[in-house]
């Protein structure tokens, strides 16, 4: 089984629920998520190399896609992703109603 095929279904269910949060909301802040998205990206970068760089984890590279940020795999950041999906998702669906 490959990191992706792990990845796939918390990425499914964020996206999932991501749908059902933009469904229920006319207008998306757009803005704050990108935000959002480029710190958590890039702060996933700086510390998943120093984890990896170090020799605390490493990966198959034969489960990997090959494609790498400095020593962290592709595949690693989808869990910021799947985060950055799921948490203002759950935030706008979970919020109380107006």
């Amino acid at each position: 089984m490959t990191y992706w095929l792990i990845n796939a279904p918390f990425l499914a269910v964020a996206l999932a629920v991501l749908v059902l949060a933009l469904w229920r909301r006319a207008q998306p802040a757009a803005l704050p998520w990108a935000i959002a998205f480029f710190v958590m990206m890039i702060l996933t970068a700086i510390f998943d190399n120093a984890i990896i760089g170090s020799g605390l984890v490493d990966y198959n590279d034969a489960l990997i896609s090959g494609i790498r940020v400095g020593f962290a795999p592709l595949e690693d950041f989808a869990y910021t992703l799947a985060a950055l999906l799921l948490i203002p998702a759950l935030w706008h669906l979970l919020a109380p109603k107006k």
